[in-house]
Order: C-alpha cells, then structure tokens, then sequence
C-alpha cells in the first residue's frame, strides 16, 4: 500500500469515528469549511458525500439536503429534506481542505460503507 492509500484509510477511519450529529437540532452543527460527510439513520449509512466548492463548505451542503436541492433528498426522500429533521437522520463529517484528498476519501468510504452506490451490492 502506497502512502497516498494508507493516508486515505486513516482519513476514513477519522472520518468514521467523528461523533453523530442529529440533524433535529438547530442550527446546524457543521463548519463552513469543505470536508467528506456521511449522512446515516440510526446504524444504516445512506449517503456519503464531499463538498466540491462553496463558500460555507460542509455547513452549506448538509443544508442543501434539508431543503431538498441536492439529488440525494430528490431521490431518496422524495425532495423532502425535512425529512432529515425526524426519524434519528445524523451525519458526521471531516474538515478536510485538499481537494483530491476530499475526492479519494469520498471514493474509499462509499466503497467501504454504501458498495450499492457503486453497483456492487444487491
């Protein structure tokens, strides 16, 4: 393993041991700053995602999905992204300021914890 594939997995298992936040709570607890996110309810992940670009980085994103203006509340929630705010919806996320490093831990961990995203599950 590279040095580049072992930074990833320690970024994964950062990214994984963050503390869940519900997403009941208000205001958001998110920084503006870019990062990967995981959102989950209860132990089921169901999306994980990366900031590309934006001024407000993580905190602009995860509200995207509570107003319903990103693919995963269109598709999942039925453009619902209110949604999130009942039934235990949390998310935990990484600050992370390197764009391929964002774009490697996103990969990794929907490899990792959602493979039907990447059409290798049932």
């Amino acid at each position: 393993m590279n040095d580049e594939s072992q930074e990833v997995k320690r970024l994964f298992c950062e990214l994984c041991a963050q503390p869940k936040r519900l997403f009941e709570r208000q205001p958001l607890d998110a920084p503006s700053k870019p990062g990967v996110y995981i959102i989950c309810q209860g132990e089921t992940v169901l999306h994980i995602g990366r900031t590309l670009r934006g001024r407000s980085g993580l905190h602009q994103r995860l509200k995207n999905h509570l107003h319903g203006s990103s693919s995963f509340t269109k598709e999942y929630l039925k453009g619902r992204g209110a949604t999130l705010r009942e039934g235990g919806y949390a998310y935990q996320y990484l600050e992370l300021e390197d764009s391929r490093k964002r774009a490697l831990l996103e990969a990794y961990a929907i490899g990792t914890l959602c493979p039907k995203h990447i059409g290798l599950g049932e």
